[in-house]
């Protein structure tokens, strides 16, 4: 389950996606997410759901690499689901018993949250699969060099998000080691009640709360070692650069989201 999470890791491919320029990338996404909240119909979703899916076989990663990073968020979809469909009300009865009914505008909400829920995460996870930490350090900081006007540390936000993102798939990858070490000794992470379970979790969250410590420090000193000072006269190996495809991705991706608003 843990191995299944996909935002964070990054998936070098040779396709037009990847080739695009990460402050595009981080733009587009923007507006996929503003987009996305306008929609109020399921056929809307179907249209967008499918652009997602033209966007993975252009990025030449495998659909069920993608999908698989819907499995971790199943627990907080079908709680989502539970939710809506006994507490919101309005339209047809579909069922009742005594004080407990599920009424259609219920379900209708319930879906329709879902589907959102799962097709942000989508094209949110398509962001990190297909841009490189540095690449999208680097976007962050150009997007947000703006507010260093203000007294905002854009330098030093854009390198602890991008890092924050980076570690989510190691962290995972060190909490994976540590479970399969203490159950080949013995541990029981799965039998019980959510207390016991809860309990079981203790050994493992320890050693993985040192390890990250050790990860954050062996980093700091690495950085330091290498006179990293922000973005102050900093250079850079690969300048960002806008090509002529950024600018034509960009205006497909303004005509998509207000053609999906209008559905």
């Amino acid at each position: 389950m843990l191995k299944d999470i996909t935002i964070g890791q990054y998936i070098a491919r040779d396709s037009i996606i990847h080739a695009l320029d990460a402050r595009i990338k981080i733009m587009i996404t923007t507006i996929l997410i503003i987009a996305l909240f306008t929609i109020d119909t399921f056929t809307g979703f179907g249209f967008f759901a499918a652009f997602v899916l033209v966007v993975v076989l252009l990025s030449k990663i495998s659909v069920k690499k993608v999908l698989k990073g819907l499995k971790p968020i199943l627990i907080l979809v079908l709680f989502t689901l539970f939710i809506h469909i006994f507490l919101t009300k309005g339209g047809e009865v579909l069922w009742s018993w005594r004080f407990i009914s599920i009424e259609s505008e219920g379900v209708y909400t319930g879906f329709f949250m879902v589907s959102r829920i799962f097709i942000l995460i989508l094209f949110t996870s398509l962001l990190t699969l297909t841009t490189s930490p540095l690449q999208l350090t680097d976007g962050i900081e150009y997007i947000l060099s703006p507010l260093k006007r203000f007294g905002v540390p854009a330098s030093e936000l854009s390198m602890m998000m991008t890092i924050a993102l980076r570690f989510i798939p190691t962290l995972l990858e060190e909490a994976d080691k540590i479970m399969k070490a203490q159950q080949a000794r013995g541990a029981d992470f799965e039998s019980g009640n959510l207390i016991q379970r809860a309990k079981s979790l203790i050994p493992l969250l320890v050693p993985l709360f040192i390890s990250a410590f050790r990860r954050a420090d062996d980093l700091a000193l690495a950085m330091e070692s290498r006179c990293y000072r922000g973005g102050e006269g900093r250079t850079r190996l690969h300048e960002l650069e806008f090509r002529y495809y950024d600018f034509i991705a960009l205006i497909i991706i303004i005509i998509l989201a207000v053609a999906v608003s209008f559905y």
